[in-house]
């Protein structure tokens, strides 16, 4: 089946969130066909290229979605990216291409507790799986940023303990949020977990949750939504190589 024609979408908007994440609201009658309730699914934004490569996609989070508008919350660094660069310059009136929505990735619900852990790219989504999780639920998010101005306010149970992690530097060899989450006290009963990193974090918590822990498949999403030194062409590749290990 032919992926259905990328939306053109209106920027309305452009909102600082914290010192590294800028929420660009889009709209336009672009979304008039665009299905309802999709905070937590995946768009892909088509970023046009000077050269004779063809445009460039970068998948993101729909973090928020009102009536003819949709929130994307971007990454943003010192050294940035053609997104970053993209959403830092963005302003009312400007386009572009959308392409989506791809399925949302929710935590399963049918569990005694739940763990949500990522890092600033994955903080979009688990701010969504916070608020859809039931008022009785009870676990922990454990979430890295890059600096304390980083942390956001979300709205979670009332039992859901929230864990922030500052780290300034990306860790290459994926150790940081491993670490943290070994020091949290492991709650009685079937946990869920969502997990979404860097590469190399992804697969030590994987290994983690997956052989140390026991967590079904049913109840394991992980995955990794970047990697350090790749591009995500590059990264996608390193994502099918895993993905057939795993699966050999």
């Amino acid at each position: 089946m032919a992926r259905p024609t990328p939306r053109e979408l209106e920027v309305i908007r452009s909102t600082p969130i914290s010192e590294h994440m800028i929420r660009i609201t889009l709209g336009g009658d672009g979304l008039a066909s665009f299905p309802p309730e999709q905070e937590g699914g995946y768009i892909k934004l088509v970023f046009p290229q000077k050269s004779a490569m063809g445009p460039m996609l970068r998948t993101y989070t729909i973090r928020q979605q009102r009536h003819a508008e949709i929130d994307v919350d971007f990454v943003v660094h010192d050294q940035t990216g053609p997104a970053s660069a993209w959403a830092i310059s963005a302003k009312a009136g400007d386009r572009i291409l959308v392409g989506g929505p791809g399925p949302k990735k929710i935590i399963n619900h049918q569990a005694d507790w739940y763990f949500l852990v990522g890092d600033m790219t994955a903080l979009p989504a688990i701010a969504v799986n916070l608020e859809q999780l039931p008022s009785n639920a009870r676990g922990y998010a454990l979430i890295e940023v890059i600096s304390e101005a980083d942390i956001q306010s979300l709205n979670h149970p009332e039992n859901m303990e929230l864990h922030w992690l500052i780290n300034p530097q990306p860790d290459p060899e994926g150790d940081s949020l491993l670490s943290e989450l070994k020091t949290l006290h492991w709650l009685p009963g079937q946990a869920a977990v969502w997990a979404a990193t860097e590469f190399s974090s992804m697969r030590k918590l994987r290994a983690f949750f997956k052989h140390h822990c026991g967590i079904p498949r049913t109840h394991l999403y992980v995955s990794s939504y970047w990697k350090i030194g790749y591009s995500e062409d590059q990264h996608k590749v390193a994502k099918k190589q895993d993905a057939e290990m795993q699966a050999a």
